[in-house]
C-alpha cells in the first residue's frame, strides 16, 4: 500500500493508513466492538495485519471496560485475542510503575493469553503478547549456538512462535527487547542477538532492521563521536542493504509499515545518506512515529530536522 503524500503535517496515529483499523477505532473510544471483531476476523490468515490491528485497538481499548464485556457476549477467538492484548498491556504499565496491582494483572495476562492461544491454537499473537511479558521475570533458557555472548532468555516461547509463523516481526521485536539494558540486558548481548535474529531472515525481510534497532537503544549521548557511530561501515552498509532489498517489497504491504520505516529513514540520515533517506521519508509519506525519533530528543523536532536535511517538507508552526 502505497502512503500519501506529505501535505504539511505529520499523522502520529497508529493505524497509519489502514483505513478499516482507523474507523474501527473510533467505534472502540465509543465502546462498540462489532466492528472490532469484524476487522480482526479478516486477518485470520494475515498475522502481520492481526498483529498490528489487535495491538493498536488494545491501545484504544485498555483504559475502558469494552473486552470485558464483548467477551461475555461473544467468547470468539477475536475477543479473546483482543482481551489478551488488553491484559497485557495492563499488566506490563502496572509492572513499569510498580503498581500494587501488578502481580494480580500478570495472572489476569497469562490466563488471557492461555485462553486466546487454545482458541486459535494456530495464531501466533497470542504467545506474542505472552512474549511481551517475558522480560518481567528474566526468563533464561540457554541460548541456541551460534551467538558470542550466548545470552540466557525467553528462548523457548519464542521457538514457539517461530513455529507458528517464522518471520512474526511483532515476535522478534519483543523478543530482542528482552535483552535491553533497560530490562537487565546488556548492549553485546542486544547486538549479538539482533544480528543472529537478522541473519536469519531473508535478505528482503523487516528483520534486517534488527541491528539497527538495537543500535537505537544503545545510544548514549554522553559517548564521544555518539552521533558518528552510523557512520561506520558496518552500520551504513547495515541500512543500506535494507533500503535495496526490503525497501521495495514495501509497495505491497497492507499497510504502511511506518515504525520500520522510520528507523531505517534515521539510520540512513545518521549515516550521510541523504539520497536514500529522501525515498525512505517519501515511502512514509504523512505517517510518523515516535521512536527512534524520541531517543534523540522531541520526536517531531528530531524528524523535522531530519527530513529538512533531506530537503523535504516539514509542518509549519502551529
Amino acid at each position: 500500500m502505497a502512503a500519501e503524500l506529505f501535505e504539511g503535517q505529520y499523522v502520529w496515529h497508529p493505524a497509519a493508513d489502514d483505513r478499516v483499523l482507523a474507523r474501527v477505532c473510533v467505534d472502540v473510544r465509543a465502546g462498540r466492538y462489532r466492528s472490532a471483531g469484524e476487522a480482526l476476523a479478516e486477518t485470520r490468515s494475515d498475522f502481520a495485519l492481526r498483529a498490528h490491528r489487535s495491538l493498536v485497538l488494545a491501545s484504544e481499548a485498555a483504559g475502558t471496560d469494552l473486552v470485558e464485556r464483548w467477551l461475555a457476549e461473544e467468547p470468539t477467538p477475536e475477543a479473546a485475542l483482543l482481551w489478551a492484548r488488553v491484559a497485557v498491556q495492563r499488566a506490563m504499565r502496572a509492572a513499569d510503575a510498580r503498581d500494587e496491582r501488578a502481580e494480580a494483572l500478570e495472572r489476569i495476562a497469562l490466563t488471557a493469553c492461555d485462553r486466546a492461544a487454545a482458541l486459535a491454537p494456530g495464531d501466533p499473537t497470542p504467545w506474542v503478547a505472552k512474549l511481551t511479558m517475558a522480560r518481567l521475570h528474566r526468563l533464561r533458557d540457554p541460548a541456541p549456538q551460534g551467538l558470542l555472548t550466548a545470552p540466557p532468555g525467553p528462548w523457548r516461547l519464542f521457538a514457539h512462535v517461530l513455529s507458528l509463523d517464522p518471520w512474526h516481526r511483532e515476535g522478534h521485536h519483543r523478543f530482542l527487547s528482552c535483552f535491553f539494558t533497560r530490562y537487565g540486558g546488556s548492549v553485546n548481548a542486544a547486538w549479538d542477538v539482533a544480528a543472529f535474529l537478522s541473519q536469519r531472515g531473508p535478505t528482503d525481510s523487516a528483520l534486517r532492521l534488527l541491528p539497527l534497532v538495537a543500535l537505537v537503544e544503545s545510544y548514549n549521548p554522553t559517548q564521544l563521536l555518539a552521533d558518528r557511530v552510523w557512520e561506520q561501515p558496518q552500520w551504513r552498509s547495515t541500512a543500506l542493504a535494507v533500503y535495496h532489498n526490503w525497501l521495495p517489497s514495501v509497495a505491497g504491504y497492507r499497510f504502511t509499515p511506518v515504525l520500520d520505516l522510520a528507523y531505517l529513514a534515521h539510520a540512513l540520515v545518521m549515516a550521510q545518506c541523504g539520497f536514500e533517506a529522501r525515498a525512505v521519508f517519501t515511502a512514509m509519506g504523512p505517517y510518523a512515529s515516535r521512536m527512534p525519533w524520541s531517543a534523540f530528543g522531541e520526536p517531531a523536532e528530531q524528524l523535522s530536522r531530519a527530513r529538512r536535511g533531506c530537503g523535504l517538507p516539514v509542518p509549519g508552526p502551529a
